[in-house]
This record gives structure tokens, sequence and C-alpha cells, in this order.
């Protein structure tokens, strides 16, 4: 079975980073999960509206997420971030500052303030 990520503001705008993101992971061969509150379907992928409901449809724990949302968003999501269990979290640029990855590593959040998408080896150039 292939690594999960759930992608925290995939979009189905494909000039957005949360979107370049699904299909750079799809590329790699993850199982990708987006979620997004108003979207029901993302690059050919069902869209959850949250952490958990991706938890309960992979019936365990979530590898990686990753977080395209403004600071205050996120911030107000750090507290489901924490109870997905994941292995990692990717703050990608501009979805986190200085007072939100602190508190996301204080809570236990094992948090990256980096691209993800880097992170595989690939550009979001790629996926234009």
């Amino acid at each position: 079975m292939s690594e999960t990520i759930a992608v925290l503001g995939a979009s189905a705008d494909r000039s957005k980073y949360g979107n370049k993101c699904v299909r750079a992971y799809a590329s790699a061969g993850w199982r990708v999960f987006p979620v997004n509150l108003r979207e029901t379907e993302i690059e050919g992928l069902p869209a959850y509206s949250d952490l958990e409901a991706v938890a309960e449809k992979i019936g365990g724990r979530i590898h990686r997420i990753s977080v395209y949302l403004p600071p205050e968003t996120t911030r107000g999501l750090l507290a489901e971030l924490a109870a997905a269990g994941a292995e990692e979290c990717f703050f990608n640029p501009g979805s986190a500052d200085p007072e939100t990855l602190q508190e996301a590593t204080r809570i236990g959040i094992v948090a990256r303030d980096a691209c993800s998408i880097v992170d595989i080896g690939l550009s979001p150039s790629l996926f234009p």
C-alpha cells in the first residue's frame, strides 16, 4: 500500500499550489486525499471536508499532511492537525507564521516549514 497524504487547502484551480501538490503526489504514487470545504472533487479525486473524514476513509493514520491555507486559518486548525497524528505536517510557504509553527511544535505536531512538493524531489513548475 502506498503512503497517504492529505492536502489541506487543495484547490480545483490548476494554477494554485494546493492543486499542484495534489498532482505532484499523485504522479509520485502517493494516495492523495484533497481536503476542501467547498469542492467535492479535485483532479478526479473525491475531496473531503476535514482530516477526520480522510482518516475514516483510509481506516487509519495519514502519513503526511500538506497545508496550503493562510496562517490565521492554519492556526485555527492546529488541534485538528494534532488529532490526525500524521507522521509529519508540511507547512508550505505562506501557510504558517513563526507563532503558528511554534504552537504546532508545542502541541506535538512534527512540523516541517518547507515545500512538500520539493520534498519528494519534484518542482511545482512541473505542474503548470
